[in-house]
């Protein structure tokens, strides 16, 4: 079975605050922030896998090959039109699948790195719908290629893509474009502006089409196109992905929003749902303007007081 392991090659980056990795892993699935919930879902599914596999061991079979077979068959994206008829949900399964170990531990450091960066500036929303389409750009650029050039006609009816890395692609390229003067801290390199690494990262994927997994390298193009399309969108004042609003993903992905009247710790008195709704307005107001203001000046325009608003409000 031949298929697309949409893996990066890199697994060093962010200018985050140090402390014990271990206390900041449990804070922060215990925040259950939609970014803790999207790198979640990909654990929890690669674990159910691999215990499927630990029992399959235990009840004798060792044709992991077979297993693996009928996973890639169901829930990878296949590059075959006629396979994807039959399978049309691979585009959205592929973008949460991963078999082996290290393909998902690379993939969801970059997510958390990346997907940290991403909500200080942009929305919760912004970042699942910036996974989701991102996948399916990535995918839809895979198959689309490979059903086109004659070089990938001897693989096609077997090639399968699987992996997060496109939708992460997506997350990287949107926000390196969005706040292109954030800068990274690199082993060996020092720090560095993001935009900078993004466009070496899309300079090698391209470069290494032709040495192997051409499927991984060209779901990662395609994810990085759609982040790409989106923050230089976003600058000019459109959401292209404000469409996005499914209710059953929002329930999946976000916390339900405090309706009733809760405490207010100044005064110990419960706030209405009008007083309740008019500050969280200026707030959001708040938050726009400078938002606003890094689209018009960049990030380093701000003053203490508003990057201290902006990281306060990517916590939440």
């Amino acid at each position: 079975m031949n298929y697309n392991n949409t893996g990066n090659p890199f697994g060093t980056a962010g200018n985050f605050r140090q402390g014990n990795p271990f206390d900041e892993i449990k804070r922060f699935f215990k925040s259950g922030s939609t970014l803790s919930k999207l790198i979640a879902y990909n654990i929890i599914i690669w674990i159910a896998i691999s215990l499927v596999r630990v029992l399959a061991f235990f009840a004798g079979s060792t044709d992991f090959e077979l297993l693996n077979g009928f996973i890639l068959k169901w829930f990878a994206v296949p590059a075959q039109f006629s396979s994807l008829l039959k399978a049309p949900w691979t585009l959205f399964t592929y973008m949460f699948l991963h078999i082996d170990f290290l393909h998902i531990l690379v993939n969801m450091l970059w997510l958390y790195w990346f997907g940290r960066i991403f909500t200080q500036y942009l929305s919760k929303r912004q970042l699942v719908s910036t996974y989701i389409l991102g996948g399916l750009a990535g995918a839809l650029l895979y198959i689309l290629l490979f059903n086109i050039f004659p070089v990938f006609e001897s693989s096609l009816s077997l090639s399968r893509a699987l992996g997060a890395s496109a939708s992460v692609m997506a997350i990287v390229a949107a926000i390196s474009f969005y706040v292109p003067d954030y800068n990274i801290q690199l082993i060996f390199l020092g720090r560095i502006k993001l935009l900078y690494f993004a466009l070496f990262y899309f300079l090698f994927d391209f470069l290494m089409i032709p040495s192997g997994n051409a499927g991984g390298h060209i779901a990662h193009l395609g994810g990085a196109v759609y982040g790409v399309l989106f923050a230089m969108m976003l600058r000019r004042g459109t959401d292209i992905g404000s469409f996005f609003k499914i209710e059953a993903i929002k329930k999946i992905f976000f916390k339900p929003k405090m309706k009733a009247s809760y405490t207010n710790n100044e005064n110990s008195r419960a706030k209405t749902d009008e007083e309740y709704n008019y500050n969280k307005a200026k707030q959001q107001e708040e938050i726009d303007r400078i938002l606003d203001k890094i689209a018009k000046s960049g990030y380093s325009s701000l003053s203490r007081e508003e990057k201290d608003k902006l990281f306060n409000v990517s916590k939440k």
